[in-house]
């Protein structure tokens, strides 16, 4: 597991990132967590950079949105996905398992 930060400092409607398997963007949507592999898969930006809109991030270059729960790109210029990975917390510690929760297809 990667430690990304506590709870407290990452309040609804923030982001962090998180040197991992590969660079991950951790969310807080609305109080629900979730960890996306942080490079938009249509050019190379950082998705932790982006701007979140309810359950979805939209790359801070082109404007594609990634769903933060599927990881799969919902508009264009995107047509790959990102990794999703398992958000748990512990103590007040979020927490990102390192293996990928799915490899979105």
């Amino acid at each position: 597991m990667l430690r990304a930060c506590t709870v407290d400092e990452l309040p609804p409607g923030e982001s962090v990132r998180i040197a991992g398997p590969e660079p991950i963007a951790v969310f807080n949507a609305d109080g629900e967590l979730y960890a996306i592999g942080d490079t938009c898969t249509h050019q190379d930006a950082s998705l932790a950079d982006g701007w979140l809109e309810g359950c979805f991030v939209e790359c801070p270059l082109h404007a594609a949105l990634f769903d933060l729960r599927t990881g799969m790109p919902s508009c264009l210029p995107a047509k790959q996905p990102v990794r999703t990975y398992q958000v748990q917390v512990h103590d007040g510690v979020i927490y990102v398992l390192a293996e990928a929760a799915e490899d979105a297809a």
